[in-house]
């Protein structure tokens, strides 16, 4: 099978595993968005996710990375996984909510201070499972850089939109993601479900 066909074969079968919603959402990043997935059920068979993670890991082994890291939880499952295959360390980041939480981007998210000084100088791949806005891998790349390392590599299931590859674009942070998908995001007072009197959902 030639390569293009597989990624595409991956890429479908990646998909049916996600429940996606449409509708009118709020998004951690604190965004508006139109589409939602139950991340939750991804996880339910882990041997449905493990073949995608193990691509991901094929991939990233040119990166030559000392370690992986990804925010819990779905994100750091998927890193601890592709740390296993590439045989190298494994690290992950906590969310925490910050006091300005009308903000954007109103979480941080860090590493256990008993690991902070072993990030330092190393190559990092930062692994998540699914990145829309990019709140979570956005605060674990700065949160990577205050320990002293380097992100060499974002890497995710799937990438929905593209507010997540301009950003680590302009950082000259390669992305490497299975699959992708259209997304709408607006700030608050520039949605247009907000202007049509469109009800926020419970995700």
């Amino acid at each position: 099978m030639a390569a293009s066909d597989r990624n595409e074969l991956m890429q479908k079968e990646l998909l049916n595993l996600l429940a996606a919603r449409k509708g009118h959402f709020k998004l951690e990043s604190g965004h508006h968005g139109n589409l939602w997935l139950d991340l939750d059920l991804l996880f339910l068979r882990p041997s449905y996710v493990q073949r995608f993670a193990l691509e991901l890991a094929n991939r990233l082994s040119r990166y030559h990375v000392a370690a992986t890291c990804g925010p819990l939880v779905g994100g750091a499952l998927i890193a601890q996984t592709i740390a296993s295959e590439l045989d190298v360390e494994f690290y992950y980041t906590e969310r925490f909510v910050l006091p300005q939480h009308d903000a954007l981007y109103p979480v941080a998210y860090r590493i256990p201070n008993s690991l902070r000084k072993m990030l330092h100088g190393k190559a990092i791949a930062i692994i998540d499972d699914v990145i829309n806005a990019g709140s979570a891998v956005r605060g674990t790349f700065a949160e990577i850089q205050s320990c002293g390392a380097r992100p060499v590599v974002v890497s995710t299931l799937l990438v929905l939109g593209s507010s997540a590859p301009s950003f680590f674009a302009d950082k000259n942070v390669p992305m490497e993601s299975i699959a992708y998908l259209p997304s709408d995001l607006w700030v608050p007072s520039e949605c247009p479900l907000c202007a049509s009197q469109t009800p926020l959902d419970d995700p």
